[in-house]
């Protein structure tokens, strides 16, 4: 176990401790520019957090971009409204500052490789990052994944920029729900499945049955 206390960027970088069978504590700068070290002990840290993969569409037809997300929160349900952080170098912020309207899409286990292509891990770009899924249009116009858990077609509420990212806050105006599929996580730097896929519960169930 790791402890990270962060301290003011004036206090010293102190050296790693470690009591006799305790955890090892590093005490690490933090300002407007944090040091290297910060950085990678705060990734370090974030890779310990589970988190629902969805795919963030925004724009129409050529002007069409997205990405893959694991930051998607829900805000309020009084009004409907969600948000998620949004790197301001991504190539889908201008797109959907400019269309102020997206859609996020819950991914079920068996759309590993969309949620690869929205990453650019094939170095998809644009309208080609919606090749070889199935979609539809909800009415702001964003893309919305068929087959997906959820869909939720949002329009932007407001954009909150602050430091590397903006808060993407959206009014959620329409909501499709899909299947009862295994959901797709991504923890510690891999994809991992929550639950049964439909057909594999079917099955289950009718063993069971026997």
């Amino acid at each position: 176990m790791t402890i990270v206390p962060l301290v003011t960027k004036a206090s010293p970088t102190e050296p790693a401790l470690r009591s006799r069978g305790g955890p090892r504590i590093a005490r690490l700068a933090s300002g407007p520019v944090p040091a290297r070290e910060d950085v990678a002990a705060f990734r370090a840290a974030l890779r310990h957090l589970a988190g629902g993969v969805s795919v963030i569409t925004t724009g129409r037809g050529e002007d069409r971009t997205g990405l893959t997300a694991t930051s998607v929160a829900s805000l309020s349900a009084e009004p409907p409204t969600l948000m998620f952080g949004l790197n301001l170098a991504s190539s889908s912020f201008p797109v959907l500052a400019r269309h102020r309207s997206f859609a996020v899409n819950f991914l079920n286990a068996a759309q590993k490789q969309i949620a690869d292509r929205f990453a650019g891990r094939g170095g998809e770009k644009g309208a080609a990052r919606y090749a070889g899924a199935s979609w539809s249009t909800g009415p702001s116009g964003s893309p919305l994944l068929d087959g997906a858990l959820a869909a939720l077609d949002c329009e932007v509420e407001e954009l909150i920029e602050r430091h590397s990212h903006a808060i993407v806050i959206g009014r959620v105006r329409e909501i499709r729900l899909g299947g009862d599929d295994a959901a797709l996580l991504y923890w510690r730097g891999d994809y991992e499945r929550l639950g049964w896929m439909a057909e594999e519960a079917s099955t289950a169930l009718g063993l069971r049955s026997l």
